[in-house]
């Protein structure tokens, strides 16, 4: 149960952290680079792949980051 409160709390931060940028291209970008790191962390923190963790909270944050307005 603490593992996903973890991974949540730290793909919401992921996701909020990725409104950063003028355009949506930057903000997916940027959302997915700031992703993919929360995601390997919280990955390796909890035991899992650490390249699993970074391909999700890369693809989550390059979406939320695509769909955030400036």
């Amino acid at each position: 149960m603490a593992r996903l409160f973890l991974v949540v709390i730290l793909t919401a931060s992921a996701l909020g952290l990725a409104g950063c940028g003028n355009s949506p291209g930057e903000r997916a970008l940027t959302g997915g680079a700031l992703g993919a790191g929360a995601g390997a962390g919280v990955a390796a923190a909890t035991g899992g792949h650490a390249g699993t963790g970074a391909l999700i909270g890369g693809g989550l944050g390059a979406v939320g980051g695509a769909v955030t307005s400036p």
